[in-house]
């Protein structure tokens, strides 16, 4: 366990959001397993709804840079990823999961037909607008598995919502696909000139970080 506990930390101890990456390109292989991290996260009710776009694309990321307010990194990275959340919540999101549930598990979908029902009831309960949260909810948990796997593989990495995210939209051509850009996350090695790599990592202490609720004997 203290051999597990100190990978961990020494992985989230040696990544921060990088401020100015080196030329140096990841290779696909490298890319691919991130992504496959972020498909395998945890999500609510496993429905997943985001798609990951990749961008190795100097042409596209060059459009991109003037709605990303000044961050020159969205250009200079090896690799851009766009999590965009799915715009259209309601049963085909549960049928969807329903038909790859079938396909994976080998059962007949009236296995599950009690669950799915209560998976379109409890969407169905939703507003628009609670619907187009949760979708974004779960991009970032599947952004945070990312970034954690690229620190255990001691890729650099800086996730960024600092964006014109209709103009994202727009440039990815987003919308058509019912999709809308939730957060970015861009891929690659630090500089040599980042004056940021060598400095102290800033977080609150672990006390003032957690609120212990201890249990009261009766």
């Amino acid at each position: 366990m203290k051999r597990q506990s100190a990978l961990i930390h020494s992985a989230l101890d040696w990544r921060y959001a990088v401020r100015e990456f080196s030329p140096e390109k990841l290779n696909a292989q490298t890319v691919d397993t991130l992504i496959d991290a972020a498909r395998k996260s945890a999500s609510s009710y496993g429905l997943q709804p985001y798609k990951v776009i990749l961008i190795d694309s100097e042409a596209v990321r060059r459009d991109l840079l003037p709605y990303s307010f000044g961050q020159q990194k969205v250009l200079d990275c090896s690799h851009l990823l766009v999590f965009a959340a799915d715009t259209r919540i309601g049963d085909q999101t549960v049928e969807r999961y329903v038909e790859q549930y079938v396909k994976v598990r080998g059962v007949p979908a009236e296995e599950i037909a009690g669950y799915a029902n209560h998976m379109k009831q409890a969407l169905a309960s939703k507003s628009l607008v609670e619907k187009r949260e949760w979708a974004h909810q779960q991009c970032y948990i599947a952004l945070g598995t990312l970034l954690m796997a690229a620190a255990v593989l001691e890729i650099d990495s800086c996730p960024m919502t600092g964006i014109d995210n209709t103009a994202y939209d727009e440039i990815l051509g987003l919308t058509d696909q019912g999709l809308e850009t939730s957060a970015i996350v861009a891929l690659g090695h630090r500089s040599a000139r980042d004056q940021s790599r060598e400095l102290a990592k800033v977080r609150f202490d672990f006390e003032d970080f957690v609120i212990k609720l201890q249990r009261q004997s009766s």
